[in-house]
Parts: C-alpha cells; sequence; structure tokens
C-alpha cells in the first residue's frame, strides 16, 4: 500500500507534541505561519505568507478572529521579516472562520486585495438581521427534516463572520484562474465539496499546492449539507478529489497539521475511505428500514461514541451522513421518502425524510455517479 511521505517534520512533531509549531520558510520566500484557533481539536490554521519584489507579502488565508490569533499572525508575519501593513493581497481558500475570520480586521491595517471564489464569496456579503434569522429558520428546517431532535435542530443565534457592510470581495477566482501574484505563477484550482467554492492553489514551477482543507495528511475534512452547499456536496467532494489527483508530483501543503507529498496516495486513500462509508450506511438502513437520517447517524461507528459528541458535532455528524445518503440515492441504492418543501417551513410538525433501499424499477431510472452536476475535516 502506497502512503504519504510526511515533508513537514517539525509541524508533525509539533502536532504529536500538541504545540504550535515554528514559523518555517519552506521555500525561498514563502513561509507558513501557524495562527491558533482556539479550542479545536485541529488547533491552529496554517497561514502562507509569499514575498513580493516590492518588499510586500501576499497572504493564504488569514486565521480564526479572536485577539490570541490576530497577535500570532502579526507577530508571525514579523517572523518573516514583514510588518502586516505590507500585505498586499489575502488569496481565501473557502468561507469558514478560521480562514477566512480575521479578514475584516486585516482590512482594518491594509489596503489588500481579497481574492475568493463566487461561490462563497457571495456568502460573505453583510446581511440584515431579519436575512440571517432566515438562513437560521431554513437551516432549522432542514435538521428537522433530518429527524434531528429538538435540542438538535434548534441552532440558536450563530456567529458567522462577514465582510463589512458595502465591502466586497476584490477579485473572484474561477477554475484555473491565475492570481497575477508578482514573483509567483499561482492559479487557482476549484474544489468543490468542503464549501461550494473551496479553493486549492497550485504553483507549478515551485512545485507546490496549497490544499486548504480539500486534502489533509490525516483526517478526511467534513463534507455535510447546509444552506450554503451545493445540491449534493459529498459528490462534488468525490470528482474534486480526482481532478486534484493529477497533480501527484507536488508537495502538499494544507492547512492543518502538516506538509506532505504522495497526492495520489491521499486520494486513494479519502476515495476508498468515502466508498467504505458509502457501504456502512447502505448496511445500516438495510438493517433498519424507513430510518431517518438521524437514527442512521446514531448506527454507524465514528472516532468516538456518539452520545459523547457535543451539539455542534452531532449536527456536522448528521449533515455528513446525509450527504453520502444523497450519493447513495444518486447511485440508485437507497430511495427516501418525498420531502415536504420550503413552504411548509412554519409547520411545527414536520415529517422528517425516511431511507431504504431502492428498489429494481429506481435501481433501473437512477442517475449514475458519473452524471453528477459539476457547476460553475472529518474531525469526527
Amino acid at each position: 500500500m502506497t502512503t504519504i511521505e510526511v515533508t513537514g517534520r517539525l509541524q508533525q512533531q509539533a502536532w504529536a507534541d500538541k504545540v504550535l509549531p515554528p514559523v518555517e520558510e519552506v521555500r525561498p520566500g514563502l513561509w507558513s505561519i501557524p495562527v491558533p484557533m482556539g479550542p479545536n481539536p485541529l488547533r491552529y490554521v496554517l497561514v502562507y505568507a509569499l514575498a513580493l519584489p516590492d518588499g510586500g507579502l501576499a497572504l493564504i488565508d488569514v486565521g480564526w478572529p479572536s485577539d490570541e490569533s490576530w497577535q500570532a499572525l502579526v507577530d508571525g508575519i514579523r517572523g518573516t521579516g514583514h510588518d502586516v501593513t505590507d500585505v498586499r493581497s489575502a488569496a481565501i481558500t473557502h468561507f469558514h472562520p478560521d480562514h477566512f475570520g480575521l479578514v475584516p480586521r486585516l482590512l482594518e491595517h491594509t489596503d489588500a486585495e481579497l481574492l475568493m471564489h463566487r461561490d462563497d464569496a457571495c456568502h460573505l456579503r453583510y446581511h440584515s438581521d431579519a436575512e440571517v434569522e432566515r438562513q437560521l429558520d431554513v437551516a432549522r428546517w432542514e435538521l428537522q427534516l433530518l429527524g434531528a431532535p429538538a435540542d438538535v435542530a434548534d441552532l440558536g443565534l450563530v456567529d458567522f463572520v462577514r465582510l463589512p457592510d458595502g465591502r466586497t470581495v476584490d477579485r473572484e477566482l474561477t477554475a484555473d484562474a491565475p492570481l497575477d501574484i508578482p514573483g509567483w505563477n499561482l492559479r487557482a484550482i476549484w474544489t468543490p465539496g468542503h464549501t461550494p467554492g473551496h479553493l486549492c492553489f497550485a504553483d507549478d514551477d515551485a512545485g507546490v499546492i496549497f490544499t486548504g482543507d480539500h486534502l489533509l495528511p490525516r483526517i478526511s475534512p467534513n463534507v455535510s449539507t447546509s444552506p450554503m452547499q451545493t445540491q449534493s456536496p459529498l459528490a462534488d467532494y468525490l470528482v474534486s478529489l480526482a481532478n486534484t489527483e493529477r497533480m501527484r508530483d507536488h508537495e502538499a501543503l494544507p492547512s492543518h497539521e502538516y506538509r506532505f507529498r504522495g497526492l495520489g496516495a491521499r486520494v486513494t486513500g479519502l476515495l476508498s475511505h468515502h466508498e467504505e462509508r458509502l457501504t456502512e450506511i447502505t448496511e445500516a438502513v438495510a438493517a433498519r428500514p424507513e430510518s431517518t437520517a438521524w437514527e442512521i447517524t446514531q448506527a454507524v461507528r465514528w472516532s468516538r461514541p456518539f452520545s459523547d459528541l457535543n451539539l455542534t458535532m452531532k449536527r456536522l455528524a448528521l449533515r455528513e451522513t446525509d450527504a453520502h445518503l444523497l450519493v447513495l440515492s444518486e447511485r440508485g441504492i437507497l430511495s427516501s421518502t418525498p420531502a415536504p418543501t420550503e413552504a411548509d417551513l412554519a409547520d411545527d410538525a414536520i415529517e422528517p425524510v425516511r431511507w431504504s433501499l431502492a428498489t429494481v424499477s429506481e435501481h433501473r431510472t437512477s442517475s449514475s455517479p458519473s452524471a453528477v452536476h459539476y457547476t460553475e475535516e472529518n474531525p469526527l
């Protein structure tokens, strides 16, 4: 069995010791800067700083929105011989707060150009309180459809970092778009799945690919359904994996854990992991037809007992199971009862969707996995 080669040895040792790794110059003019992210199992995000010919810096991701994280970013930039005011641009892999969260604070200190994929950028615009509450209502309704009990479906107030009112992303990147960062040959690679607009950034001259959360050396990123996601995020992720496998000679610079080589082996491992999970979920449905996604989630294995997970992790597990159920439906292996429409959102007695093995006729009429739409951390 082919395995990855760990190239970030100091990062790997720091991970094992449960401490922050050092700021490292991993290529001439390219540094990794660890930025802590509070009480999270992943502990830190790796921000990358690229030196520019004019003495400035370009960043890939910025870090978690906290005073501790901001200070770590500022200190890390100083460790490269620069100041935070030298930042000319920030390319964001995806909209999650450990990657995007410090953008509003960065913009208070610099005029940095902000680059993202449009499918993530659209979720970061300023929203009124009424719009935010509407989004929460949809999310609660979706959790009820999945069969979640009241305490799991009741999200409460969600603190989601967005751009300041009136501010927009300066450049919305699409697949294969050049980043136009002086001194570098970076291009965007659209890798939806973890989020709809997740981007990796490759520099073929330097032989590196910044993989964000798309490819991590040890864990599978969480791929879940949500109001912000595509119709079938896991199907998108599986296609994205196949697309990045072609870059097997590049060194992977991920957002968490440590650097590695062996993209082909890592992609193969992740594809196998998801196929095993799809099989396990199919077996759980076969053993108990007419199950809800919540019941199926409790029937499959997690890295720790499901009852020990906190509410946030239970929601992630539930929505991750739902993403797998959708793929099994697309493959014609499972079928579900009809789902209510969003017009039923105000109904206090929503009947959850239930899953069973598909009949022979459903197998014949369902779409194949190759027909998946492709439009422009499993921490558990």
